[in-house]
C-alpha cells in the first residue's frame, strides 16, 4: 500500500508541474524509443532463434582458397567432388546436404516469370531440422523423381492464391510439369530468396568435377560434438585430398562457420555498433532527466526539509523521489513504443532488403520486455541522482534560505555541471563516428565505378534451359533481341553480360601461353560473357586494341578482351596484344587478346583494388563437356538510351515479347538505381548514427541551457550587485559564458579521449578516411561547441537585461 501510496503522491506532484513533466516525457520518449527501435531490429537479425531444430549445432560449410589466387577472400563455395569426400570420410556430422542455385521459368496461364530456385539434396530439410506447411518434402526415395517441387511460402501466396490445395497439382517449369508436394512455412528462407526448391539428382560427370566451385553445403553436427573438433577433422581431411589431387585441391582448405554466424553474415558488427550508440543517446537523455529533476528538487529543498523534520527518513524521501523519477521513465518508455513503431517502420521500408530476414521485425514480447527493464534501470539511475543528493541536505540550513530568484544556493550545481559534461562526452562520440561514416559515403560517391551509368537500363533476360539445342541458336536468338532493341526509338546503343557491373560475377582459372601450371596454381580472373556493343553502351574505355564485333562467331579464332589491371598483372611492361591464354574450363579453344579495356568496379565501389577482367564474346561461348548437357545462360540486357532510361522498359519488353513471347524480362533498373544500392548499407550505417548524433546533440544543447538559465536565476541578485557596481554589459557576458562553456570544453576534452578508442571499432565500415581522422574530430568538436555556445547565448541575454536595483528589491 505504501508503494500505491507513493504512486499517487508521485502522480499528483507531476501533474502540478506540466511544464517539467512533459519536457521529461517527451526527452525520455526519444532516448527510449530509440533504443527500443534498434533492439527491434538487433533482436530479429542476431538473438532470435532460428527457425530450425537444434539451431546450436548446424553450421554451413566452405572450402578455404589458396590466398595467393584469392588474396583476402575468406571462404569459397565447394566443388562437387570435394563435397562428396567430405560427407564420406567425416564422423563429425550427423548429416549434412549440398545446394546450388538455378533460375526457372515459371508459368502461370498466359503469365510467365523468371524465378529462383535452390536445387537440394533429399537431406537438406531434415538436416535443417524443418517440417512443411503443407506436404511434405523431399525423401531419399524421391530422389530419382526430379519433378516434384516444394513451394516457398512467398511465392505460394503471391502466385498460386494461397490455395490450401495446392499439394498435388502441377506447376510448369521451363515448360515441363512439375508436381507440387509441399509448401514451407513463412519462417524458413534458406538459402534467402529461393522461390521453390527442386531435388538434386548428382550428374555423373558433374560428381567427378573437383575444379568448378558452385555449390553450398550445411551440416548437422553430432550431438557433443563442438565447431572447433569439426574444423579439426575436416582440416584433416582437406590436407588429405590436397595431397592426393594436388591439380585441383593444392591450397583449398575447409570453413565450418556456425549458422546463426553464417546467416547474421556482415551485419552483426554494424548493428552492435548502432545498439550501442543508440545507448549512448539514453545515457544523455537519463543525464538530462536527472539534471532536470535535480533542479526540480533544489527548488524543493524546504518541502523535503520540513518532511525531515518532521520525522520522514532519508530512505523514505530516497524512495518518494525514485518513485517519481520511474513514473516519468514508465510514462516516457510508453509513448517510447509509438515512436518505437515508427522508427522500425522506416528502418525497415528504406533499409530491410539489406537485413537478413530471420522473420518480421516487430514491438514482439522480447522487445517489450527490453523497453520495460530498459525504463526500470534507467529511471532508477536516473532517479539516485537528485535522490542521493538531496537525502544528504541539511534540514535547518535549507530551512534558514529563502525560496526566491535571490537564493545563491549552490546546493546541487556541480552535480548538474557534471551531468552536461558527460551528455558533451557521449555527444562527441556520436558526431565523430557520423562524420567519419558521412566522409566515408561522401568517398564512395567519389569513386568512379569504370563506366557511365547515366542513361543506362539494365534487365535480364530470362532465357530457360530448354529454350535452345545448342549455343549457336542461343547466339542467333540473342543477336536479334540486340538487333530489334538498337532500332527502337530513343536507344542509342545496347549490349549483353552475364553480369551486371558492382554485382560481382564469375572467376575462372587461366592458362597464360608459356605458364604450364596445373589448375590448382592457376591465377583466378574475373570472366565475363559479353555482346559487341557492350563497351560503348557502359562507355567502358578502349584503352588499346579493338572491340569486339559481329564477325567474332564460333567458326573464327578465339579472342578475348582484358581490363587494364589484367594487362599488368600478367603482362607487365609489354603490350598485351596478341597473346595467347586458355580459359581452364575450356580448353579446347585457344584465345587471343585483341584489346584492353579500362578497370571496372565489379565487386563493389568499396573494393580499392581493381580486379583483373577477361572479357570474351556471346557467340563464342560453349557449354562444358563436365557439366553435362547443354543449358540455356541468362544475360542481362543493358541499353543507353537518349531520355529517361526507365521510361523505356514497358518499350523493350514488348519488342521481346514480340520477338518470343514466352521469354520472361525481369528485373528492370536503371544503373544508377544498381549504383545507389551497393552503397545502401553505409547509407545504413550513416543515416542512423547521424540520426542519433543530431538527437544527442539536440539534448546536450537542453541540458547546456537549462543548467546555465538555473545558474542566471541563481546568480540574479549578485548579478544585480556587479551591475550596480559598474560592472559593464561585456563583463556579465563573460562571466556566464565561460562558466556555461567550462563543461563543455571539458566534456570535449574527454569525449575526444573516449571517441579515439571507439573510433577503432569502425575500422571495417569506413572508406577512405582513417578512424582516427582528426579533420573529422575537430570537425565534431567545432560543431558541438558552437552550438553549445549559441545555448548560452539565451539566458545570458535575459542576464544583461536585469534592473539592479529590482533585483536588490526583489530579495
Amino acid at each position: 500500500m505504501s508503494l500505491l501510496a507513493d504512486l499517487k503522491h508521485a502522480a499528483r506532484t507531476l501533474l502540478k508541474a506540466p511544464g517539467f513533466a512533459i519536457a521529461a516525457v517527451i526527452v525520455l520518449a526519444l532516448g527510449i524509443g530509440a533504443n527500443t527501435a534498434i533492439f527491434s531490429i538487433v533482436y530479429a537479425v542476431l538473438l532470435r532463434p532460428l527457425p530450425f531444430g537444434d539451431a546450436d549445432r548446424l553450421v554451413q560449410l566452405w572450402h578455404t582458397p589458396p590466398q595467393a589466387q584469392f588474396p583476402g577472400v575468406k571462404t569459397f563455395a565447394l566443388s562437387a567432388a570435394n563435397y562428396l569426400d567430405w560427407e564420406a570420410q567425416n564422423t563429425v556430422f550427423e548429416g549434412s546436404a549440398v545446394y546450388g542455385f538455378a533460375q526457372f521459368r515459371l508459368s502461370n496461364g498466359a503469365d510467365a516469370k523468371q524465378i529462383t530456385a535452390a536445387r537440394v539434396e533429399p537431406t537438406f530439410f531434415s538436416v535443417l531440422g524443418v517440417q512443411p506447411m503443407l506436404g511434405r518434402v523431399f525423401t531419399t526415395a524421391s530422389a530419382d523423381g526430379a519433378n516434384t517441387v516444394v513451394l516457398s511460402h512467398r511465392l505460394w501466396q503471391s502466385d498460386f492464391g494461397a490455395d490450401p490445395g495446392i499439394v498435388g497439382k502441377d506447376v510448369r517449369l521451363n515448360g515441363t510439369s512439375r508436381t507440387v508436394i509441399g509448401v514451407m512455412p513463412a519462417t524458413f528462407e534458406k538459402p534467402p530468396f529461393a522461390a521453390l526448391w527442386t531435388p538434386l539428382v548428382w550428374d555423373p560427370v558433374a560428381k567427378a568435377v573437383r575444379g568448378e566451385h558452385s555449390l553450398s553445403a550445411v551440416a548437422r553436427l553430432k550431438p557433443g560434438v563442438g565447431v572447433t573438433e569439426a574444423q579439426s577433422q575436416l582440416d584433416i581431411i582437406a590436407a588429405r585430398l590436397a595431397q592426393q589431387y594436388p591439380e585441383d585441391d593444392a591450397g583449398w582448405g575447409a570453413k565450418v562457420v556456425p549458422l546463426r554466424e553464417e546467416t547474421v553474415g556482415d551485419v552483426r558488427r554494424p548493428l552492435l555498433i548502432l545498439l550501442g550508440a543508440v545507448m549512448f543517446v539514453l545515457l544523455i537523455a537519463c543525464a538530462n532527466v536527472a539534471n532536470l529533476m535535480l533542479a526540480r528538487a533544489l527548488g524543493r529543498r524546504k518541502e523535503i526539509a520540513i518532511r525531515t523534520a518532521l520525522g520522514a527518513t532519508r530512505l523514505r524521501i530516497v524512495r518518494q523521489l525514485l518513485t517519481e523519477s520511474l513514473l516519468l521513465f514508465m510514462v516516457g518508455a510508453a509513448l517510447g513504443l509509438i515512436v518505437a513503431s515508427f522508427g522500425t517502420e522506416l528502418v525497415v521500408a528504406y533499409f530491410g532488403d539489406h537485413l537478413p530476414q530471420l522473420g518480421d521485425i516487430a514491438l514482439n514480447a522480447p522487445v517489450l520486455a527490453f523497453t520495460f527493464a530498459v525504463a526500470l534501470v534507467s529511471g532508477a539511475v536516473a532517479g539516485l541522482v537528485p535522490a542521493v543528493r538531496m537525502s544528504h541536505a541539511q534540514p535547518n540550513e535549507a530551512l534558514k534560505q529563502g525560496l526566491g530568484r535571490t537564493d545563491a544556493s549552490a546546493v546541487g550545481f556541480g552535480t548538474r555541471r557534471a551531468l552536461v559534461v558527460i551528455e558533451v562526452a557521449l555527444s562527441l562520440v556520436l558526431l565523430v563516428g557520423a562524420g567519419l561514416l558521412i566522409r566515408t559515403l561522401w568517398n564512395l560517391r567519389g569513386v568512379s565505378p569504370g563506366f557511365d551509368p547515366q542513361h543506362v537500363l539494365t534487365m535480364t533476360v530470362g532465357v530457360a534451359a530448354n529454350d535452345f539445342t545448342n549455343e549457336h541458336q542461343q547466339s542467333a536468338f540473342y543477336s536479334e533481341v540486340l538487333r530489334r532493341v538498337r532500332t527502337l526509338p530513343g536507344v542509342e546503343a545496347a549490349g549483353l553480360v552475364d553480369s551486371v557491373p558492382l554485382e560481382g560475377g564469375s572467376t575462372q582459372p587461366i592458362a597464360v601461353e608459356g605458364n604450364t601450371a596445373a589448375m590448382a596454381h592457376q591465377p583466378e580472373v574475373g570472366v565475363r560473357l559479353v555482346s559487341p556493343g557492350y563497351f560503348s553502351t557502359m562507355r567502358i574505355p578502349l584503352v588499346r586494341g579493338r572491340d569486339f564485333t559481329d564477325t567474332d562467331r564460333d567458326s573464327t579464332a578465339g579472342v578475348v578482351v582484358v581490363s587494364e589491371a589484367m594487362a599488368k598483372q600478367f603482362w607487365p611492361g609489354q603490350d598485351p596484344i596478341g597473346k595467347r591464354l586458355t580459359l581452364t574450363f575450356f580448353p579446347e579453344r585457344v584465345r587471343e587478346v585483341i584489346g584492353v579495356v579500362g578497370n571496372v568496379k565489379d565487386n563493389g565501389l568499396d573494393y580499392a583494388d581493381p580486379v583483373s577482367t577477361l572479357y570474351w564474346p556471346v557467340a563464342q561461348f560453349y557449354w562444358p563437356k563436365q557439366f553435362g548437357s547443354f543449358q540455356g545462360r541468362p544475360l542481362a540486357l543493358a541499353v543507353r538510351t537518349a531520355t529517361e532510361p526507365a521510361g523505356a522498359t514497358a518499350m523493350i519488353r514488348a519488342e521481346i515479347k514480340q520477338l518470343s513471347a514466352g521469354t520472361p524480362v525481369y528485373d528492370p533498373r536503371t544503373m544508377l538505381d544498381r549504383l545507389a544500392e551497393t552503397i545502401s548499407p553505409q547509407r545504413f550505417n550513416m543515416f542512423l548514427l547521424t540520426a542519433f548524433a543530431g538527437l544527442a546533440l539536440l539534448l546536450a544543447c537542453v541540458g547546456i541551457y537549462s543548467v546555465l538559465a538555473y545558474t542566471v536565476r541563481q546568480r540574479v541578485r549578485e548579478i544585480g550587485i556587479r551591475m550596480a557596481m559598474g560592472a559593464q554589459v561585456r563583463d556579465i557576458l563573460r562571466l556566464l559564458i565561460a562558466g556555461g562553456m567550462g563543461p563543455t570544453l571539458l566534456g570535449i576534452a574527454i569525449g575526444v579521449v573516449i571517441a579515439v578508442v571507439v573510433s577503432r571499432l569502425l575500422t571495417t565500415l569506413v572508406f577512405g578516411v582513417r578512424p582516427m581522422d582528426v579533420p573529422t574530430f575537430a570537425a565534431g568538436a567545432l560543431l558541438l561547441a558552437s552550438v553549445s555556445f549559441v545555448a548560452c547565448l539565451i539566458p545570458t541575454y535575459r542576464a544583461t537585461r536585469i534592473d539592479p536595483l529590482q533585483a536588490l528589491r526583489d530579495d
